[in-house]
């Protein structure tokens, strides 16, 4: 299984670049300038920098993982909600930059795909969003149906507008491999794409689809070709295939040292665990080391493998290319709508694969990129579902104090420097903190905690207004004026406050 998941990643890339239609999501971004390659008649370059950028991405992730699988699965059960919104915010910042089209049209395709991603119901309110009775939509619109509409599905519908369809044939030059130059001049993507897609698969539940888009756009940021970026520039294939299949390495690395899935397909692998009557966490390592590395040179036995099969096989792939229009795309429709209808066994998924090619049709012939789209739709969720759960985490007070208290970009830097910056006190009634401190309530703290807490200040000590807010203020703020008292402690949190308090 481990094996079929490394081949897997590597197999969706080969249809993403000969029909502009991924075999698999972690493939959505290889079609970006796979696709345009092939039809410039570089199949075969593009199909072999695929191959080998795979291999190199999936043994690095393989070399992390065998070294250093259980410190980093430590490091990736410390994520949290609030740092997966974070990791998700850092991708959609990169919805301007991510296909050399305008920014402001990428950024509006982006949108789209956030909208797209809201369609269902709400896992924390349970809500239902933009349904209109459809119960087959209250799970969500799926990714898949969606992927097939805008790039293979669109693309069919470009070629029948073409009124040279029958005449247009791709140059026999397909079938050559890429140059060693080549492959040296994209070695820095593949090595940053690799360590990206690796971190990214360490994170329980992300994949190949997020490590692809992010590690295509940070090589499109370095790159100095970088206006070559979707019209067939070779480092935008080197780059995802490296991320996507490094991150099958990463992924195993929580699946094997927590027992928590670093994939969808991971989650399958975990499963076979069990049946076999096996749990994966720390003490596989010291009680079943001979399983462990089993696996591991499965999967690297796997990646040698396939990086025979793809250099082989590329020059009789790129053929595929070579094929007539009015044969290819007919029989690309057909695969579409077995593709689509196959996921769920369900028409409407169909249907959404059909709405997502007419609008992938339109939206390309007036200048827009489905990259954008389809990160939105990547991230959308797990920005949703990330900032749901931080609010919960940390309390829905927090956002209504920073609603009603901070009003301009000025004012919230005025509250994170007293937060979160150093302060020096002086002169301070040493005998009140002391007190202060000694009738600290216990967590949690909320609006009656600090009542109560004031008024055992009041009892205990001769203070009462200025004289005892001011102090107060003093010790854990540095200053003598500023946003009111309460709302400063439920931001910085207890801990951090009683720190202050015993410091002063």
């Amino acid at each position: 299984m481990a094996a079929l998941y490394c081949g897997g990643t590597f197999g969706g890339s080969i249809t993403a670049i000969l029909i502009n239609a991924p075999g698999a999501p972690p493939a959505a971004a290889t079609a970006f300038d796979g696709f345009p390659m092939a039809q410039k008649g570089q199949a075969g370059k593009a199909l072999g920098m695929a191959a080998v950028s795979s291999v190199v991405g999936g043994v690095i992730s393989l070399m992390v993982l065998i070294t250093f699988a259980p410190t980093l699965a430590r490091i990736a059960y410390k994520f949290g909600p609030p740092e997966y919104f974070a990791l998700a915010i850092f991708g959609l910042s990169m919805l301007a930059s991510i296909s050399s089209k305008s920014p402001v049209k990428n950024l509006i395709g982006g949108l789209i795909g956030l909208f797209v991603a809201t369609i269902g119901v709400h896992l924390t309110t349970g809500i239902s969003r933009f349904t209109f009775g459809v119960d087959e939509l209250f799970e969500g619109i799926s990714f898949v149906p969606v992927l097939i509409g805008l790039f293979a599905m669109s693309e069919i519908l470009v070629q029948a507008s073409k009124s040279e369809l029958f005449l247009e044939r791709i140059k026999f030059s397909a079938i050559k491999l890429p140059s060693i130059n080549e492959f040296k001049s994209c070695g820095k993507s593949i090595l940053r794409s690799s360590g990206i897609g690796t971190f990214i698969g360490i994170l329980p539940a992300e994949g190949g689809t997020v490590s692809a888009m992010i590690g295509y756009n940070e090589a499109r940021r370095w790159s100095k070709n970088k206006e070559n970026f979707g019209k067939g520039e070779i480092e935008g294939v080197a780059a995802p295939e490296s991320a996507n299949n490094a991150a099958t390495g990463g992924a195993m690395i929580p699946t094997l040292a927590l027992g928590i899935p670093g994939s969808a397909t991971t989650a399958v692998i975990l499963g076979g665990f069990q049946i076999h009557g096996l749990r994966a966490g720390p003490y596989l390592f010291e009680q079943q080391p001979d399983l462990l590395y089993t696996i591991f040179y499965g999967m690297l036995l796997a990646n040698f493998i396939f990086l025979i099969f793809g250099l082989m096989g590329a020059k009789i792939f790129s053929r595929i290319s070579l094929i007539p229009r009015g044969y290819l795309w007919p029989s690309v429709f057909v695969f579409c709508l077995v593709g689509s209808y196959g996921l769920s066994q369900s028409m409407v998924d169909v249907y959404i694969m059909l709405i997502s090619g007419v609008m992938g049709f339109f939206l390309r012939r007036y200048g827009f990129s489905p990259a954008p789209i389809i990160m939105g739709i990547v991230l959308g969720e797990l920005v949703e579902n990330s900032l749901a759960q931080s609010i919960i985490i940390f309390d829905q007070k927090i956002w209504d104090v920073i609603k009603s208290n901070i009003r301009n970009i000025n004012e919230y830097k005025e509250w994170y420097e007293i937060i979160n910056g150093s302060i020096k006190v002086e002169n301070l009634d040493q005998d009140f903190i002391n007190l202060t401190e000694s009738l600290l309530p216990p967590e949690p703290w909320d609006d009656s905690t600090w009542g109560d807490w004031i008024s055992l200040i009041k009892k205990s000590s001769d203070k009462k207004g200025k004289d005892l807010f001011l102090p107060l203020r003093r010790a854990i703020t540095g200053l003598n004026d500023g946003p009111e008292l309460k709302n400063i402690i439920l931001l910085m949190g207890y801990d951090k406050m009683k720190t202050r308090l015993l410091g002063s």
